[in-house]
């Protein structure tokens, strides 16, 4: 993958305000119009729980909650956007579905809201796809996550009452799944002509320059040397000996 391939465009940025917008919007209807909406989460092995799976990342308890997962959900989204932007719909979408109803078969009880499950989809995929690219950009990105957020590791075990560890678990493995599954689409350094299999060393214009013991040459175009051969059949040089006199 050459950097041509790391381009920014509107969409980079767009898409994550976008989803960040509708979060912010559900929560102001939640609690300007309707709190009771906040029941809608995901409960556990309840077929009525299901429907969680699609809501619970729009819905929050409080304004902490909601600004806690607001900053990562950006940034993360934003480096999804930016570096994998063929596959970033396809990990959100499946990761808010595979996460959740993961969640939904593990969970014992409770109702589960917010969007941090998708949060631990998007640090699981975006660290273990850049070790899987062995590209210098997407290993840096990966370094980053980790030093960014790489504290939340302990939230994925049941250390604080209150806070949906299932989620957090169901996120990160189905960010790993998803890395495995796109792993065909990593990233892969860019290689000179040089470095390609069919390389020829004769068919190459630069090394024409240099003669085998890599002394350097002049070599003139093609037509120039058609040119120059066509003038070597035809110059004829003639020597007229005159005798001196004495």
């Amino acid at each position: 993958m050459s950097s041509q391939q790391f381009k920014y465009s509107t969409s980079v940025v767009l898409y994550p305000i976008l989803i960040l917008f509708l979060v912010w919007l559900v929560f102001w209807y939640q609690v300007r119009v309707d709190y009771g909406i906040k029941s809608f989460g995901i409960r556990p092995q309840k077929l009525e729980g299901l429907l969680g799976i699609f809501t619970s990342p729009f819905l929050h308890g409080d304004i902490s909650h909601l600004y806690n997962n607001s900053i990562p959900l950006f940034v993360l989204s934003l480096a999804l956007f930016y570096f994998y932007k063929k596959i970033a719909w396809k990990v959100i979408l499946y990761g808010v579905f595979l996460s959740g109803f993961l969640t939904w078969l593990i969970a014992s009880n409770g109702n589960h809201i917010g969007a941090s499950g998708l949060i631990y989809v998007l640090v699981s995929f975006i660290f273990f796809k850049g070790i899987f690219a062995k590209h210098y950009r997407l290993i840096a990105l990966s370094l980053m996550v980790i030093f960014l957020y790489g504290s939340m590791i302990w939230y994925v075990f049941p250390i604080k009452d209150g806070m949906s560890w299932e989620g957090h678990l169901s996120g990160l493995i189905t960010g790993l799944v998803f890395a495995l599954i796109f792993r065909k689409q990593v990233a892969k350094p860019e290689r000179y002509k040089w470095e390609q299999p069919d390389y020829n060393e004769d068919d190459d214009p630069f090394m024409r320059h240099f003669d085998e013991n890599g002394n350097f040459i002049e070599v003139l175009p093609e037509d120039e040397l058609e040119g120059e051969a066509e003038m070597d059949k035809t110059l004829e040089i003639k020597y007229i000996f005159k005798k001196k006199k004495k």
